[in-house]
């Protein structure tokens, strides 16, 4: 071997037995680091990496690909779970709308939906067929899923219909075509909206657009079952059995019992609280009966208004009564009074007689005519008057009317032959029985000293966030109680309070765990020193104190820099009233966007948009708060009010 090729030899000899540099902590936790954001940065990469091969039972790569599995969470796969052809017609609707579906994911179509109407407008679940080129005759559908199984369109009130938009060219020129992309997301996602509400063990993994047609790869998750109505789905629409259910697992479970059974679960616990303060507040019609009414006695009750009421008594058909010489009558009517502060008045308005009249209140004589007749016995004159006598006394019986039942009596002296009468007008308040108290369930939780409030609602408005104080307060409010003629119109502060309590429950008497070490460590330490305190075997206390220093933490951005853009768009949204955009001055508006920059602050502008602000740190709070102030006065304008404005 010749001199150079030896000492070349040995050099790499040499150079192969120097180690590489190691890597730093930090330069080994940015390299995972970047490595998980290759994957799982956002939801794109998500999809590709994990749930369409997921899905798909294609295998799937660590992180740092250096294992690779093949999972199993699917019970079905299909390539092609659906397919939505739609070609539009020279007035701009869409003429076919062909739906293809695999039902039982075995690879092959096997369900064909023809849509029979034109496509004149879309919905986010349904669509709008009207006249073709127009906006007229409009009938709504939406998508539904029949006993069957099988996809179909139900005709429904367009009410029923959501984010409803028009593409014919009643609304502009060349719309569907123009935007057959958006418009294909859009039908698509409402036909798979509605067969996942039908069947929740399908899942769907991607969605690929190939000109006028969407195709959408799905798989059977959840749950290998036949049957569509997955038992764990059950809980979305009646969640009340979970907390039985969890209970009655709980008890078969070992692994639960080894837990509630271990020195953790028998020290101290935490438990929720859930209670309202809710201001109650109730109207009650009130009638006459409910303020008095005649018992018993009398024979006659008049309501000659809703506030007024009449009670008569008496005889008074002429020559009613025969009484020879003299013969005295005695006739009594029983009044039950039942809410005296809602009585205004209460008079003897009229009387007439023949021949001489008494009348008493409980016993109380408060009438006699003639006056003279004061006793219980007969008149100190002859009883023959030869005539009938009125009189018109408007008497306050008011005082002498209190809550019970009261006794009127009429006593008359007749001779020969007479008759008598007396009625009694009250004047009532019949205006609304008004109830208001506030039912305050949290008292007892709110002065417990192991509990603390969490989370708070007051009339909706989050007063309360994980256990800080959110600075939010809700404006008062005015409600209107009651209907029909009883309604009362109140302003409070709030009418309901919800809140939740945690509160520390002691199940045992498993041991404090002792934090003074800790708390010595953070009470003495700096950002240079580390303090210390430690106890050996025989209870023997050493400090210490050494010098401590945290590594270089690095740069990092101000933000994420971000860019602003917008894009043409002519209203084309549909109310019930018609398109939005035949009501407006000028239909053209705006779309806005906001992207997130590349590595090399590059703004990826959308199909059609035109660059507004570029990338940076970009702060659009004072318009957000503008536009979403708007939107709540609009909405409060909308609301019908009593008030005056």
């Amino acid at each position: 071997m010749k001199r150079g090729a030896l000492l070349l030899s040995a050099g790499f000899a040499i150079c192969l037995s120097i180690p590489a540099r190691a890597q730093t902590m930090e330069e080994r936790a940015r390299s995972a680091a970047a490595a998980a954001r290759t994957k799982t940065g956002d939801s794109d990469a998500l999809q590709s990496h994990y749930l369409t091969p997921g899905l798909a039972g294609q295998p799937i790569s660590t992180i740092d690909n250096s294992k690779s599995f093949t999972p199993n969470i699917a019970c079905q796969k299909t390539a092609t779970l659906l397919e939505l052809l739609a070609q539009p017609t020279s007035t701009g609707d869409i003429g076919t709308l062909r739906i293809s579906r695999d039902k039982d994911l075995d690879g092959a179509f096997d369900e064909t939906l023809n849509v029979p109407v034109p496509v004149s407008g879309i919905c986010a679940n349904g669509i709008i067929s009207c006249a073709p080129g127009s906006w007229n005759a409009c009938r709504p559908f939406q998508w539904e899923v029949g006993s069957d199984g099988a996809l179909k369109l139900g005709e429904v009130d367009l009410t029923e219909l959501a984010g409803c938009y028009c593409i014919n060219n009643s609304c502009g020129t060349n719309l569907a075509w123009g935007n057959m992309a958006s418009i294909l997301k859009d039908l698509g996602g409402g036909v798979v909206g509605a067969l996942t509400t039908a069947d929740p063990r399908i899942g769907v993994a991607q969605a690929a657009i190939d000109g006028p047609v969407i195709r959408y790869t799905g798989a059977q998750t959840t749950a290998c079952s036949a049957n569509p109505s997955v038992t764990a789905t059950a809980y979305r629409g009646n969640p009340t059995p979970i907390q039985g259910d969890a209970y009655a697992t709980s008890r078969s479970s070992s692994v639960f019992q080894a837990l509630a059974g271990s020195p953790a679960a028998t020290g101290k616990a935490e438990q929720t609280r859930r209670c309202t303060i809710e201001r109650q507040v109730s109207l009650q019609e009130v009638t006459a009966d409910n303020i008095i009414a005649r018992v018993s006695g009398g024979y006659a009750t008049y309501n000659p208004a809703p506030d007024r009421v009449s009670f008569v008594m008496g005889s008074p058909t002429g020559d009613s009564l025969s009484g020879g010489s003299c013969t005295l009558f005695d006739q009594r009517m029983i009044l039950d009074v039942k809410d005296p502060d809602r009585l205004r008045s209460v008079v003897l308005s009229q009387y007439y007689m023949d021949d001489w009249i008494q009348i008493r209140v409980d016993g109380r004589l408060i009438l006699s005519d003639p006056a003279s007749w004061t006793g219980n016995s007969y008149p100190p004159a002859r009883c023959e008057r030869s005539k009938t006598w009125y009189g018109t006394p408007a008497l306050d019986l008011k005082p002498l009317l209190t809550k019970g039942q009261h006794e009127i009596s009429l006593r008359i002296a007749v001779g020969n032959k007479g008759e008598s009468y007396a009625r009694i007008d009250a004047v009532l308040d019949t205006s609304c029985k008004i109830s208001e108290q506030l039912v305050d369930l949290c008292s007892g939780t709110a002065t417990d000293p192991a509990c603390h409030l969490v989370n708070e609602t007051v009339d909706g408005v989050e007063t309360f966030r994980n256990g800080v104080n959110s600075g939010l307060k809700p404006l008062a409010q005015t409600r209107l109680f009651g209907t029909g003629g009883c309604t009362w119109q109140i302003t409070r502060d709030f009418f309901t309070r919800a809140r939740q309590y945690s509160c520390q429950v002691d199940l045992g008497s498993a041991a404090e765990p002792d934090l003074s070490r800790g708390a010595y460590i953070i009470d003495r330490s700096t950002e240079t020193l580390l303090a210390d305190r430690t106890t050996d075997a025989n209870g023997t206390v050493a400090t210490s104190t050494r010098p401590f220093s945290l590594p270089e933490r690095g740069s990092v951005a101000a933000c994420e820099p971000i860019c602003k853009t917008r894009a043409p768009r002519t209203n084309s949204d549909v109310a019930v009233d018609g398109v939005v955009g035949s009501r407006q001055n000028d239909p053209a508006g705006w779309d806005i966007f906001y992207h997130s920059c590349t590595s090399d602050h590059v703004c990826p502008l959308g199909q059609g948009e035109e660059l507004v602000s570029a990338c940076g740190c970009l702060d659009d709070f004072p318009e957000a708060v503008v536009m979403m102030q708007t939107v709540r006065l609009a909405g409060a304008d909308l609301a019908c009010t009593a008030e005056a404005r």
